[in-house]
């Protein structure tokens, strides 16, 4: 498994392709969810991914200060339905907040959290601040690092 992060502007036409693939397959098949999925922050952020045999099973948008939220973000956070239960999520948690650190030069980061996966989130040491939400039609909390 071979890790990249790039800007928008340095992904290959393939590499793209591939990430949005998977968020489609996860986001709005997996998770019966028509939405919008490009919304223009895509250009705005970097893309860390995890690719086998050039096919992204793993990926992250990590977002800059003032553009989601007044701090750093993490979104679009996804793993391919097969490679799930081999702590690839963790990993690509673990990788995208290093990155943020490094890139946006911060430790606070702002997550919108599907509110299953808050146990995950906890353990990679978020909190959540304030309630539950709909958002797409799916229970989400907001959680900072």
């Amino acid at each position: 498994m071979k890790w990249t992060i790039k800007k928008f502007e340095e992904l290959t036409v393939n590499e793209l392709y591939s990430v949005l693939q998977l968020r489609s397959k996860v986001f709005v098949v997996e998770q019966n969810c028509p939405y919008q999925d490009m919304d223009d922050v895509d250009q705005k952020a970097f893309h860390l991914f995890c690719t086998e045999n050039n096919v992204c099973v793993a990926y992250a948008r990590l977002i800059p200060q003032g553009i989601t939220y007044a701090e750093a973000s993490i979104g679009r956070v996804v793993v391919d339905p097969e490679y799930r239960g081999k702590d690839i999520g963790k990993v690509l948690m673990v990788k995208a907040i290093e990155q943020i650190h490094r890139l946006f030069n911060t430790s606070n980061v702002t997550i919108s959290a599907q509110l299953y996966l808050l146990r995950f989130y906890n353990e990679l040491g978020f909190k959540e601040t304030g309630e539950t939400y709909l958002e797409d039609n799916i229970p989400h909390i907001k959680m900072k690092l």
